[in-house]
């Protein structure tokens, strides 16, 4: 029973030490998850007036353009996975690589060829594991993305919808991150990042509101190029933030889980070793007992 006893009490103060880890990761998850908030809130308004300024140039000019015009035959589509580069955030990576795989295999079913951007290391992680293309991959910043970051990712997104199919480019471009709803809630999603549906977003904007009219110099065109790099940037930038604040609350519920489990884990390591402890008591007390009638029953034997 001794060494039963000396087992629990090891698994007892391994359990306790991984529950001081899960506890202040998850204390530290909890305060950057706050701290993302801010940021998703900060950056929202500035996506949102950007996308109704290309809204309102779209269709106030009959200039064809990468931003706001659709190919009659799309054949090539860029896909851009945004997860992150750590784990111990329970299923936030695998969600988005689902819908990542999904929205995959529905482009291809539809006949266009799909090239694959990724963001984070556990994304890049399992699609090279399972030895599939990637086209390009960034990482090292996806718990605090920096407008910076946003630029460098979506310098090779702008420059491939701005070169022709042929010579490599793409037709549009898809984005799959994970969208922030509240501290319990992240969903995985998938939007199309260009061209830019007008109908779509004219149909999200406040019923009866009227668009601003503009006078374009030099051109609608020229206005255009100069607001597609800002637009893919600023939505890759909420995206990044969006996905960054789920990060961390999946990271927060999943350690205040582990954290809870650990303690109920001590609980039960406890009552089994006070139940070993009581069983060593026990059968040391039997044996005292039984020694002692034995040295009874050999004195008296003597006495005779």
């Amino acid at each position: 029973m001794g060494a039963q006893l000396r087992v629990y009490k090891r698994r007892i103060r391994s359990v306790t030490a991984t529950k001081k880890i899960t506890k202040a990761m998850e204390m530290i998850a909890a305060s950057r998850v706050v701290k993302a908030q801010r940021k998703v809130r900060a950056s929202t308004p500035y996506a949102t007036e950007l996308t109704r300024a290309v809204t309102a140039v779209g269709t106030g000019s009959n200039t064809k353009h990468p931003l706001t015009t659709e190919a009659e035959t799309p054949t090539r589509s860029a896909v851009l996975l945004l997860t992150s580069d750590r784990g111990l955030a329970g299923a936030f990576n695998s969600n988005a690589i689902k819908a990542a795989e999904q929205l995959t295999a529905r482009l291809q079913a539809e006949g266009k060829e799909v090239d694959t951007y990724i963001v984070g290391r556990r994304g890049l992680a399992h699609y090279n594991f399972r030895e599939r293309k990637v086209a390009e991959s960034w990482s090292g910043f996806t718990d605090e993305p920096s407008y910076a970051d946003a630029k460098k990712v979506a310098g090779p997104l702008i420059e491939a919808i701005e070169t022709e199919t042929a010579e490599g480019g793409v037709d549009e471009i898809h984005i799959v991150y994970t969208e922030f709803v509240s501290m319990m809630t992240q969903t995985a999603i998938d939007s199309r990042l260009l061209p830019l549906s007008l109908e779509e977003v004219a149909e999200e904007a406040p019923k009866g509101e009227i668009l601003p009219l503009y006078d374009f110099e030099p051109s609608a065109e020229d206005v255009l190029d100069a607001l597609l790099p800002r637009y893919v940037e600023s939505r890759i930038y909420n995206a990044l933030l969006q996905s960054a604040a789920s990060k961390h609350a999946a990271t927060r519920r999943a350690m205040k889980s582990a954290t809870d489990n650990a303690g109920d884990l001590i609980t039960t390591l406890s009552r089994l070793a006070n139940a070993a402890r009581q069983a060593e008591i026990t059968q040391e007390i039997s044996e005292i007992v039984g020694g002692s009638a034995a040295l009874a029953d050999a004195t008296a034997g003597s006495d005779r």
